[in-house]
């Protein structure tokens, strides 16, 4: 039974700082280093300093980015820039962007929500996780005792909880309105209405919550709840650790876009640049596309075109460094079957990532476990220009391009207690950080 319930959220005090957008962020996971000084010069409050504080050579296990994320946390409440509200709330929210020229509107609701170990089938994961960035984040909690970003979590909404909460704001002015660096318009409201909240909060109980993204944000919490029953005695049921602040999002929201999560490997090697193609042929019909410098722009529009045409096929673009074609690769019938037989569960054999993975990574290109774990040989980015000028500049040795996942194979793979590969899905646009902040201390608790 999944507990969702309202809690008072810390907010930024508005008679303090004027402009919201100002102070908050895209998700840590998202921000260059370039964006973080951009934060970081944007405001001397930006949530940019509790969530992704900066890094100096000269920090020590006493002073550290950590234990200054938890100093301006502390001070910026004591000096009432953050203010926590009086009342439990669930706070509403919308997201109007733009995906390929049209204008859509995603809505979500962030609420705190119990903590479940996943083998319960209550909240459930759809993709693998970096250890190395969980145990960061862990530091971060231990010093802070505080979400400062929600995890982003998708839920089957046959019961009209959205219109509910659509309902419970209809002419109420937003607390917040704003427009990101990205066009991306975010407006935020308060529901303290206490039968509306019961309303939602009975009916989500039935429901089974997919993380969309944050799957290392809800490990690193259970991981901190662990670490707090074990060094606070007064731990109990009723402890705040027991809550994960989480953005919930109505799988049947029209708005709910996933992007494809494009792979650039970097570091591939010449040997594996050279004889890709030719080992490559035995398991996919491959299809060059070749482009002069004067006519790249054009052509990278047929490529993108003609994989898209495949994208039931189990087909991917790739480009390579010192090639002047693109290539698409079209999976023959039958290979995966043949190659892992019963190894792989027939809900991920079929998927673009796993055929990717198990396939061209490990198969083709002979990458181990280690190496695919090892978050400084691969990025990521959900635009395929980036992607191919990562290659082209010489950043990165590889582009892989890829079709989206589909909103059916989430819920069925992650219903069926099953493991995407890492980043399968971009759920667009992310879920913006700075808005509503929650303490995890027992002071502090939900009312």
């Amino acid at each position: 039974m999944a507990d969702i319930v309202p809690f008072r959220g810390i907010l930024y005090n508005q008679e303090k700082i004027d402009d919201y957008r100002n102070v908050v962020t895209p998700p840590y996971d998202v921000i260059s280093p370039d964006d973080q000084k951009k934060y970081y010069d944007r405001h001397p409050a930006n949530v940019i300093r509790l969530d992704l504080s900066k890094k100096n050579k000269s920090d020590t296990p006493e002073d550290n980015h950590n234990t200054r994320a938890a100093y301006h946390f502390n001070q910026w409440l004591k000096e009432g820039i953050l203010v926590r509200d009086d009342k439990p709330a669930f706070y509403f929210t919308s997201t109007e962007f733009k995906v390929q020229g049209k204008s859509v509107v995603r809505y979500g609701m962030i609420a705190m929500v119990g903590l479940e170990p996943f083998e319960k089938g209550i909240i459930l994961p759809h993709e693998k996780t970096f250890s190395k960035v969980k145990s960061e984040r862990l530091e971060l909690m231990k010093q802070c005792h505080a979400n400062f970003s929600q995890i982003f979590s998708i839920y089957r909404d046959n019961k009209g909880i959205l219109s509910i909460l659509k309902a419970a704001v209809d002419g109420m002015e937003p607390l917040a309105d704003i427009v990101d660096d990205k066009g991306d318009r975010h407006k935020l409201w308060r529901i303290t209405d206490t039968s509306v909240n019961q309303q939602v909060s009975d009916t989500m109980k039935e429901k089974k919550l997919f993380i969309a993204d944050g799957h290392h944000r809800y490990e690193t919490a259970l991981n901190y709840r662990n670490w707090i029953s074990k060094n606070d005695p007064d731990f109990d049921a009723s402890h705040p650790a027991n809550y994960i602040m989480m953005y919930l999002c109505s799988m049947d929201d029209p708005g709910l876009v996933i992007l494809p999560a494009h792979r650039m490997q970097i570091d591939v090697g010449k040997e594996n640049l050279s004889g890709f193609r030719k080992k490559a042929q035995a398991y996919f019909d491959i299809t060059p596309i070749p482009f002069s410098d004067k006519e790249k722009e054009k052509t990278e529009s047929s490529f993108a075109d003609l994989l898209k045409k495949n994208e039931a096929n189990n087909a991917f673009g790739v480009f390579m460094k010192g090639c002047n074609e693109f290539l698409i690769l079209v999976l023959k019938n039958g290979v995966m079957d043949k190659l892992f037989g019963n190894e792989i569960p027939n809900q991920l054999k079929t998927l673009d990532v796993t055929v990717l993975t198990r396939l061209i990574f490990m198969e083709i290109l002979g990458f181990s476990q280690k190496r695919l774990d090892n978050e400084k040989l691969i990025a990521y980015s959900s635009n395929a220009q980036e992607a191919l000028s990562s290659v082209e500049s010489g950043r990165c040795d590889m582009a892989f391009i890829m079709n989206p996942a589909k909103m059916n194979n989430v819920r069925e793979i992650a219903s069926a207690g099953l493991i995407m590969p890492r980043k399968t899905t971009y759920f667009y646009p992310k879920a913006i950080t700075g808005l509503v902040m929650n303490d995890l201390r027992p002071q502090s608790s939900k009312s």
